[in-house]
């Protein structure tokens, strides 16, 4: 089952922008899930701030795994006592957020 927009093939990077500030570029796909998941994990809990923010705008296609990652993110910040929500989430990812009844928890964060 691929649903990545045509030419979402690559890597996913999250990278640092400013002070509790990332930014995500690339697949958030089946395909990239697992390292974009640890690699996401890494970069959030290394952050010195408490209130964090990931730009989504840079995701090149998305699907249920996607998904399911950004929701990974947002519980392990949660329980870790840290404020996290996302900026600029394409519309497929808010699409599937709706189906799956979770678009409020991605639009608002934790």
């Amino acid at each position: 089952m691929k649903t990545a927009a045509p030419g979402a093939s690559g890597s996913f990077e999250l990278a640092a922008s400013a002070n509790g500030r990332f930014v995500a570029r690339g697949p958030l796909t089946f395909a990239t899930a697992r390292q974009a998941r640890e690699q996401g994990l890494h970069c959030l809990a290394s952050a010195a701030a408490r209130e964090l923010e990931v730009d989504c705008g840079g995701v090149s296609g998305s699907d249920s795994a996607g998904l399911a990652v950004l929701l990974d993110w947002l519980g392990a910040m949660k329980r870790a006592g840290r404020a996290l929500r996302y900026t600029h989430l394409p519309q497929g990812l808010v699409a599937l957020g709706r189906i799956s009844e979770v678009e409020e928890l991605l639009e608002r964060g934790v």
